[in-house]
C-alpha cells in the first residue's frame, strides 16, 4: 500500500502507480465480493470492496463504486466507504441521503479518458444544456462529464480524510484532453440543483477545470478542505446560504474561491446568503507542495502563474446578496476583486479581516461594468441565437445594467503589491459604484519602476473582460476612483516604498466623498480631482482640511 500520509502518497503518484490494494485492506477476501446490487446483510456502511473495487490503482472501480452507491439509495441512504486504497474511476453518480467516505489512506482517481475522439468509454458526456450560448466556459454550463456529479439531489455529503486526484481530468485549454471530446471530464465534483450538501475534509489535487463546480445548490457547507490544483478551486454559482470555512487553496492558474451568478441555469438566479471565514488562498506554489506541506515556489524566469484569489464574478446576471468574507489570508496570489458586468446587482457585501501580502495586482478591485453576458444585454447574443447556441424561447428583449452598492471592507492589511496599479473602484458613466465604505487599511508596495508620472485617464472599457490590469498602468498610486457616489474611506494608509512620482489618489466623476483620517507616502500631490461634487478631507495631516462643494479640477498637494 501507498502511505497514507499526503507528502508520501504526492512522492508515491510522482513516480508511477504502485500494486495499492493487493492485500484488499478493508474488505472481506475476493473471492467472497458480493454479486452486483446485493447489499450487505446489517451493514453500517456499503464499503465499495464488497461490491467488487479493487483500490489497486490499476483496475478501473467505476462501476463497483456506482453499485455502492446505488445500494445505498435503495436501502434509504447510506455511507458509502472507501477504505485505504487507489481507486481509479470515471464517472461517480450521486445519489439522495448517501455519504461518500474517502477514509484514511484512500484516493480516489480520475482515470485517463479514451486516447482518441469518438472511442467508446470514459467519462459521461456532457448533457444537452438549452441555456449554452452566452458565453461562460464550457465548464461552466455541463455537469454530468465530472468525476463525481449530482443533479437534482438532497441530502448529500462527501467526507474526508481521503484525497481526490483529478489526474486524468482536463484543465480546459492547453496540453492534454479536451474538454468538449465526449469521453472526457473536466471536473473533480459537479453538483447543480441540489440542495443540503455537506463536502469536509478530504483533499482535491489537480482538479481539471473546477476543483467544485456548484450551480444551483442551496444549504451548502464547505469545511476544512485542502484544495492543491491547475485551475479553479471552486466555483459557486447560482448558490444560496452557502458556508465556506477553514478551507486553504493554491491555484496559480486560476481563482482559488470564486462566486458566480451565470445564466448556465436558462434564468437569472442570485448567489446569496454566503459566508466565507477563516480560509487561506494563494498563486504562488508549484502544484502538489500545498498538500504536502512543501509551499515550493515556482523557479524565477519564465511565466509565473499567480491568480489564486477570491473573487465575485466573472459572470454576473442573477446578482450577488447577503454576503459576507472575514478571517481570510492572500499569499502570492491577485488581490479581492469584486465583479458585476453582465447585469447583476452586488449588494450588501461585509469583508473584514483580509491579510494580502506578494500580491500580483491591485489590493482592491470593484468594478461595475456593460460586458452583458446575457440575453438582450449585447447584440453578440443576437447571432447566438439565430444560430442555435441558445434557446428560441430566452428572453431576449432590454436588459438592464447592473447595480454595484452597499459594500463595507474593514481591517485589510497588504504588503506588496503590482507597482504599476493601486486600489481600484470604477463603475461606468451614468452607473456608478454607490456608498462603498474602506475603513483601516494598512497597504505598503514599491514605487512604480516604469513610469514616473502616469496622469492620463485610463480607456472605460465598458465592456471589456474586467480585471486589475484591462486598463493598462494607473496613473495614482494608492487609490483610482471612478464613476461612483456616497464614497467613505477611514483610516488609510497607503506607503510606496521609493522615488513615487504619481499622486496618490485620482478621483473622476464622484459625488459625495469622504476621506477621513488618510494618509499616503509620497503624496505629489495627493489628490488629483475632475469633475467632483461634494468632497471632503478631514484629519488627514499633514493635509489640509479641505471642503469642495464642486470642482471639475482640483489638486491638493502633498506636504511629505
Amino acid at each position: 500500500m501507498p502511505p497514507a500520509n499526503r507528502r508520501s502518497f504526492l512522492k508515491w503518484a510522482g513516480i508511477a502507480p504502485a500494486a495499492a490494494g493487493a492485500g484488499n485492506a478493508g474488505g472481506p477476501p475476493l473471492q467472497s465480493v458480493a454479486a452486483a446490487g446485493e447489499i450487505p446483510p446489517a451493514a453500517a456502511d456499503f464499503n465499495v470492496r464488497h461490491f467488487g473495487a479493487r483500490g489497486d490503482g490499476n483496475t478501473l472501480d467505476t462501476a463497483a463504486i456506482n453499485r455502492a452507491i446505488a445500494a445505498a439509495a435503495r436501502a434509504g441512504g447510506g455511507r458509502v466507504l472507501f477504505p485505504a486504497g487507489n481507486y481509479l474511476s470515471f464517472s461517480i453518480h450521486l445519489a439522495s441521503r448517501v455519504t461518500l467516505y474517502l477514509g484514511d489512506g484512500a484516493a480516489l482517481i480520475a482515470a485517463q479518458p479514451p486516447a482518441s475522439p469518438g472511442a467508446s468509454g470514459g467519462y459521461d458526456h456532457p448533457e444537452p444544456n438549452p441555456a449554452a450560448g452566452y458565453f461562460e466556459d464550457f465548464g461552466h454550463r455541463h455537469w454530468h462529464n465530472s468525476l463525481i456529479w449530482g443533479d437534482g439531489l438532497h441530502d448529500v455529503a462527501i467526507l474526508g480524510p481521503g484525497l481526490i486526484w483529478g489526474r486524468g481530468l482536463s484543465k480546459g485549454y492547453g496540453p492534454g484532453p479536451n474538454q468538449k471530446q465526449p469521453g472526457v471530464a473536466d471536473k473533480s465534483i459537479a453538483l447543480k440543483n441540489c440542495h443540503n450538501v455537506l463536502l469536509r475534509d478530504f483533499s482535491i489535487l489537480q482538479a481539471g477545470h473546477f476543483g467544485i463546480l456548484a450551480t444551483g445548490v442551496d444549504n451548502l457547507t464547505i469545511d476544512n478542505l485542502l484544495i492543491d490544483t491547475n485551475r479553479d478551486g471552486m466555483d459557486i454559482d447560482c448558490c444560496r446560504n452557502v458556508r465556506i470555512v477553514n478551507t486553504s487553496v493554491n491555484s496559480p492558474w486560476d481563482d482559488a474561491i470564486v462566486l458566480k451568478s451565470s445564466y448556465a441555469l436558462g434564468y437569472a438566479r442570485p448567489t446569496e446568503f454566503v459566508t466565507i471565514a477563516n480560509c487561506f488562498v494563494g498563486g504562488g506554489y508549484q502544484l502538489g507542495t500545498l498538500l504536502d506541506g512543501s509551499y515550493q515556489l515556482f523557479p524565477p524566469g519564465g511565466r509565473r502563474p499567480h491568480t489564486g484569489r477570491i473573487k465575485f464574478g466573472t459572470e454576473s446576471t442573477g446578482g450577488f446578496k447577503n454576503i459576507v468574507i472575514n478571517n481570510c489570508v492572500f499569499e502570492r496570489c491577485q488581490g479581492l476583486a469584486l465583479e458585476t458586468v453582465d447585469g447583476a446587482h452586488l449588494e450588501d457585501v461585509a469583508i473584514s479581516n483580509l491579510s494580502l501580502r506578494h500580491v500580483s495586482s491591485a489590493p482592491i478591485y470593484l468594478r461595475l461594468g456593460k460586458r452583458m453576458r446575457v440575453p438582450g444585454g449585447n447584440p453578440a447574443f443576437a447571432s447566438a441565437k439565430s444560430s442555435g447556441g441558445v434557446a428560441s424561447n430566452a428572453p431576449f428583449g432590454p436588459y438592464p445594467i447592473g447595480v454595484f452598492r452597499r459594500v463595507v471592507i474593514s481591517n485589510l492589511v497588504c504588503n506588496g503589491a503590482d507597482p504599476r496599479l493601486c486600489s481600484i473602484l470604477s463603475g461606468i458613466p451614468g452607473h456608478p459604484l454607490e456608498d462603498v465604505r474602506l475603513n483601516d487599511i494598512l497597504i505598503e508596495h514599491a514605487a512604480d519602476p516604469v513610469a514616473a508620472d502616469r496622469r492620463a485617464s485610463p480607456p472605460e472599457r465598458q465592456r471589456a473582460y474586467p480585471g486589475p490590469g484591462s486598463t493598462g498602468p494607473m496613473p495614482a498610486h494608492a487609490f483610482f476612483i471612478r464613476h461612483a457616489r456616497g464614497l467613505s474611506l477611514s483610516n488609510i494608509d497607503v506607503r510606496a516604498r521609493g522615488d513615487e512620482k504619481r499622486p496618490a489618489c485620482v478621483l473622476q466623476d464622484v459625488r459625495d466623498a469622504s476621506f477621513f483620517h488618510v494618509r499616503f507616502r509620497p503624496a505629489a500631490p495627493a489628490f488629483v480631482l475632475r469633475d467632483i461634487e461634494r468632497f471632503q478631507l478631514e484629519q488627514s495631516w499633514p493635509l489640509p482640511d479641505t471642503r469642495l462643494l464642486r470642482a471639475s479640477a482640483h489638486s491638493i498637494p502633498g506636504a511629505e
